[in-house]
């Protein structure tokens, strides 16, 4: 069963946030088989990240890899990330 991890974050200036994103440093993306950066219209520094996972136990283990890494320590406004499966 897919999982997906849902994250909204204001990064401040979206120029600088995205070549560190590109790094997955924590390697929270590793297992995604999909993801999209998307940007809000009024405020383009205001993105929300969604991916796609094969199995909840990945989409787990990649919101515990991206928690315990501290990345989205320095984003005071942010939510997420949220781990969430497909409503039968």
């Amino acid at each position: 069963m897919s999982a997906f991890i849902i994250t909204r974050i204001h990064v401040g200036d979206y120029d600088a946030w995205r070549p560190m994103f590109d790094q997955d440093m924590p390697g929270a993306r590793e297992k995604a088989s999909e993801q999209r950066v998307l940007r809000d219209v009024d405020d383009p520094n205001h993105v929300h990240i969604f991916l796609t996972f094969d199995s909840v136990d990945d989409a787990i283990e990649a919101k515990q890899r991206l928690a315990s890494s501290g990345v989205l320590d320095r984003f005071s406004d942010k939510h997420g990330p949220n781990v969430l499966m497909d409503a039968d």
